[in-house]
């Protein structure tokens, strides 16, 4: 009978020390869920990924036209750009995440989206620091920017990300749209209203959405914002 907990991947980044690692479900004994944590933090789990498909999701809903081009910023456990690339006018998923070896999971199929994304013509696994790229304002413009890296713009994960939420950084996010273009970012709280006010000096238009959804690995409803700045 097989281990019901597994480390699968075990290394030292930019960021700390990255742990990936599955266990059976308590309730469902025959599903895997996998988790990662990051510089003794636990950052994700496979229990708990409403909010990361809501965010290409209902970014897409406001999308207008077809042959859409997406940015994701951060790529964990890859549900957020598998959302995106449901969507049929999708035709290109652009996927910039700064710890190679989350990437190395995917290639290798360590994860259940690994295969589907890696082998997907549309879907670009990029190595890079994403908020550092929209920071410059260089680089391929896009339909959609969706990012989820940090807990939210107050709450950093790393305090070097400071400088991409200041007004200049968001211009250089707004740089890389389109026409009709949309910036949307995640953050694990709910809305603040500081967050909305710094995307107004940038967008034309900014709404908050709020995610309600039973967190199991907290036994509780957990709320979380997706923003979306339009052009």
């Amino acid at each position: 009978m097989p281990p019901a907990f597994e480390e699968l991947d075990y290394c030292h980044t930019v960021l700390g020390e990255l742990v990936l690692r599955r266990r059976r479900s308590l309730t469902l004994t025959d599903i895997w869920v996998y988790e990662v944590k990051l510089a003794g933090r636990f950052l994700m789990s496979s229990l708990n990924t409403d909010s990361e498909q809501q965010l290409a999701t209902r970014a897409l809903l406001l999308a207008q036209g077809s042959n859409l081009r997406v940015l994701v910023g951060g790529l964990g456990l890859g549900y957020t750009a598998a959302a995106a690339l449901s969507d049929p006018r999708v035709v290109q998923v652009d996927v910039i995440e700064l710890l190679p070896p989350v990437i190395g999971w995917h290639r290798r199929g360590l994860l259940p989206l690994g295969d589907a994304l890696s082998r997907d013509p549309r879907c670009n696994l990029i190595e890079g620091d994403c908020l550092q790229e929209l920071l410059s304002g260089n680089g391929p413009n896009y339909d959609l920017i969706l990012v989820d890296i940090d807990d939210s713009p107050i709450h950093l994960l790393d305090e070097s990300h400071a400088a991409f939420y200041t007004t200049a950084g968001l211009t250089g996010v707004r740089s890389r749209l389109l026409p009709h273009g949309i910036f949307a970012l995640w953050t694990s709280l709910p809305a603040e209203p500081e967050v909305t006010e710094r995307l107004r000096l940038v967008f034309p238009k900014v709404t908050a959405e709020e995610v309600s959804f039973d967190n199991p690995l907290l036994d509780a409803n957990e709320v979380n914002a997706i923003y979306f700045g339009s052009i």
